[in-house]
C-alpha cells in the first residue's frame, strides 16, 4: 500500500517537474518573441527620432559602424509623424498653437530637461502613446530645448495584440504541457510500476512456495515428536519426505538468491576457455544412467570440437536445468538428444526431447518466475517454477 502511494507521489512529482520545464521553455520562448517583435517595431521609430536629433544638432548621419558620414540628409529622414515642441530654458512650451491636436493636452506632455539625448516613452492623457527624445538647441543665440515626439499608437496596439496572443497561446500550451507531462511521467514510471507489480507477485509466490515445504517439514517433525519411541524404519517415509522437502527448499532458496543477485546486477560470471563437448559428456553421464533406468534414451551428438569462452559451473548448471526438465517431462520410450555444432562462427547447443512439450499459450510465460504450465504435474515432479528463469539469466550473462 505504501509502495503504491510512493508510485503515485513519484508520478505527481515527475509530472510537476516536467510541467515546470515545459512552462519555463514556453515563458522563455514568449519573452524572446516579445523582445524581438518590440525591438523590431520600435527600431524604425527610434531611427526617425535619431535622424531628427541629428538634423536639429546639424550632425551628419552615422553608418552601421557608428562612423559619421557627410552632412547631407535626404528628405526621407523627415517624417510627418514627428512633432517638434520648442521649449524655453525653463522647459515651458513657447508656442502651444503649433502643437495642433496636442494643444489641448499641452499640460500633460511631461518634460525633464535633465533627460537629454535619451529615447523614452511618453503617455499623453493616459490614451496616446509617444516615443520621445529631448535635445538642447541654440535658437538665435539663446539656449532652448527641443522635445521631439513620434506617435506609436499603432506599434503599441500591435504589441498589445501580440501580448494577448502570446498569453492565450501560453495558457493553451500550458494546459497541453500538463497533459503531456502527465503522459510522459506515466510512461516513464511504467517500468517502476511493472517492477513493483513483479516484485509483489514474486514475494507472494515465493512466500507461497516456501510455505509449502516448511509446512510439510513442520508437520512431519511434529508427528515424530508425538512418537519418540518409534523406530526409524517405522518413520522412514516421514523422514524421507522431510529430507525431500528440505532439499527442494534449499534448491529454491539458492535459485532465489541467484535471481535476486541478477536483479541487482551482481550476478557476475568469470569466463575461461572450456571444452564444451567434454563438459556436456560429464554433465550428461548421470542423466544417461537415469534415462536407462526409466527406459528412456539420452543421445549425444557433439560436433563442435572446439573450446569456448564461458563459465564451467554456470554452463553445467544451465545444462542440468534443461536436462532435469527433459527427464521429468518425458515418458518411457521417449528420446532426449543433446547437440553441439557451429553456426555463424558461434557454438550452438540444442537439447531436444519427444516429451509432452509446452502448449503454445504457455510459451510466452515459460521464463516467468514460479510459472508452471501444469501445476499439479510440477508439484508431483518437485518443480519450483524457477529453473527456466534462472537458465535465461545464465544465458544473458554468458552473452555479455
Amino acid at each position: 500500500m505504501d509502495q503504491g502511494k510512493n508510485i503515485k507521489r513519484n508520478l505527481l512529482k515527475n509530472t510537476f517537474i516536467n510541467f515546470v520545464i515545459f512552462a519555463f521553455i514556453l515563458l522563455l520562448f514568449d519573452l524572446i518573441i516579445y523582445n524581438q517583435v518590440t525591438s523590431s517595431l520600435l527600431r524604425d521609430v527610434d531611427e526617425q527620432l535619431k535622424n531628427s536629433e541629428r538634423i536639429f544638432l546639424n550632425k551628419p548621419p552615422e553608418d552601421e559602424r557608428g562612423h559619421q558620414g557627410n552632412r547631407e540628409i535626404s528628405n526621407r529622414e523627415f517624417s510627418p509623424r514627428i512633432i517638434n515642441i520648442l521649449r524655453n530654458i525653463d522647459g515651458e512650451i513657447e508656442d502651444v498653437q503649433n502643437l495642433g491636436n496636442l494643444a489641448d493636452f499641452a499640460s500633460d506632455i511631461k518634460f525633464d530637461k535633465n533627460n537629454l539625448n535619451n529615447i523614452y516613452n511618453l503617455k499623453i492623457n493616459n490614451i496616446y502613446n509617444y516615443r520621445a527624445i529631448n535635445i538642447k538647441v541654440n535658437e538665435d543665440g539663446t539656449e532652448k530645448y527641443m522635445q521631439i515626439l513620434i506617435n506609436i499608437d499603432a506599434e503599441t496596439s500591435t504589441i498589445s495584440n501580440i501580448i494577448n496572443i502570446l498569453i492565450l497561446a501560453t495558457i493553451i500550451l500550458i494546459i497541453i504541457s500538463i497533459l503531456v507531462s502527465y503522459i510522459l511521467s506515466k510512461r516513464n514510471i511504467k517500468p517502476i510500476i511493472k517492477m513493483y507489480n513483479k516484485q509483489t507477485e514474486f514475494v507472494q509466490n515465493a512466500s507461497h512456495e516456501l510455505r509449502t515445504p516448511l509446512t510439510i517439514i513442520q508437520a512431519k517433525q511434529e508427528l515424530l515428536l508425538k512418537n519418540p519411541n518409534a523406530k526409524i524404519i517405522d518413520k522412514s517415509e516421514d523422514i524421507n519426505l522431510t529430507l525431500k522437502e528440505t532439499k527442494r527448499l534449499t534448491k529454491m532458496i539458492k535459485e532465489l538468491m541467484d535471481l535476486a543477485r541478477a536483479d541487482d546486477g551482481n550476478y557476475q560470471i568469470e569466463k575461461a576457455e572450456i571444452d564444451i563437448d567434454s563438459l556436456i559428456k560429464d554433465v550428461a553421464l548421470p542423466y544417461m544412467e537415469l534415462a536407462n533406468i526409466q527406459e528412456k534414451e539420452l543421445k549425444l551428438t557433439l560436433n563442435y570440437n572446439k573450446k569456448i569462452n564461458g563459465n564451467k559451473n554456470k554452463l553445467s548448471e544451465l545444462i542440468i536445468i534443461i536436462l532435469d526438465n527433459a527427464i521429468k517431462y518425458t515418458s518411457k520410450k521417449d528420446m532426449i538428444e543433446i547437440k553441439t555444432y557451429q553456426k555463424d562462427k558461434k557454438c550452438c547447443i540444442e537439447i531436444i526431447d519427444t516429451g509432452i512439450g509446452v502448449d503454445e499459450k504457455d510459451i510466452k510465460y515459460i521464463f516467468d518466475r514460479f510459472y508452471r504450465a501444469d501445476k499439479a504435474r510440477s508439484k508431483e515432479t518437485g518443480g519450483t517454477g524457477l529453473g527456466l528463469s534462472l537458465a535465461q539469466t545464465i544465458v544473458k550473462c554468458m552473452e555479455e
